[in-house]
């Protein structure tokens, strides 16, 4: 298996041992799936959507697919949408967010294509239908620019038309504020999670529960996220971290677009330190 496909499955495995609220994860399972759900979705995606010279579309289509075949459910629609084109950049040289940029200015209708078809395969939850671009009907342009119709409704397709701004600013500055308080895993996927969720609404819980209660979502980890940057052990928050996590769940809360980016941006930080080491990157 590539590098990249390890740094791939390393990141969803940080991800899902974390105890990030709403998920699943190893401290409380959820929305009728479980942590070995996902260990084995990484591990059957992996291989698929770091297929090296891969265009990025039939590694998104691959990735569901395998997926699919192994756990019969959407549980990673998300992340493979924001992990092929960091895996595609990662195959190039130079700075990983200009990689990226140059990999998402060169998505094809053919890349469209296949990941609408991958999106209809995964039936993500809260799926309608769209003014333009729809993903039940052909491809008409490229994939950037289905993204960038969608951008405005949608997390994940703005980190198409942004090049992945959330993720090389939100995420990697979290990572390194909790780096900087001497912290590593799990509390790196937490600090990032709590970041991205205090600071817009998720995109999964607006979808199927509305702007409102993403908004009031939001406001809740706005105050978790102080608390645990402020704290000098963030173990001593675990309590109050697990008690937001039963609270979402009991709701039928699953902040999942979070979580897409928290994979997106630990896979992404593995990258680049990747690219560093090899005398790549800068």
């Amino acid at each position: 298996m590539s590098a990249i496909a390890e740094a791939f499955i390393a990141s969803c495995r940080d991800e899902i041992e974390a105890p990030k609220p709403g998920n699943v994860h190893v401290y409380a399972e959820g929305h009728r799936m479980t942590v070995d759900d996902f260990r084995r979705s990484a591990e059957a995606a992996a291989p698929r959507l770091c297929a090296e010279g891969a265009p990025v579309g039939a590694r998104i289509l691959a990735a569901v697919e395998a997926t699919k075949a192994a756990v019969g459910q959407n549980t990673n629609l998300g992340i493979v949408l924001l992990c092929a084109p960091l895996a595609a950049a990662a195959e190039t040289s130079g700075d990983l967010r200009e990689a990226v940029r140059r990999v998402l200015a060169d998505l094809t209708l053919a890349d469209a294509d296949a990941a609408f078809r991958a999106i209809l395969a995964a039936e993500p939850a809260g799926l309608g239908e769209a003014p333009r671009h729809d993903v039940r009907g052909p491809a008409d342009t490229t994939l950037l620019e289905a993204m960038r119709a969608a951008a405005d409704r949608d997390r994940i397709a703005f980190q198409y038309v942004s090049g992945f701004e959330d993720v090389f600013a939100t995420g990697f500055s979290a990572l390194e504020a909790v780096r900087s308080k001497g912290h590593g895993a799990p509390w790196l996927a937490v600090g990032a999670h709590l970041a991205f969720l205090a600071r817009f609404p998720d995109s999964h819980i607006v979808r199927k529960l509305g702007p409102d209660r993403a908004a009031n979502v939001r406001d809740e980890a706005g105050g978790l996220h102080r608390a645990f940057m402020e704290a000098s052990d963030p173990a001593t928050l675990l309590e109050d971290l697990l008690a937001f996590d039963q609270k979402l769940k009991t709701a039928n809360t699953n902040p999942g677009t979070t979580a897409d980016l928290v994979v997106a941006t630990l896979f992404a930080d593995r990258l680049k330190r990747g690219l560093i080491a090899r005398g790549n990157d800068g």
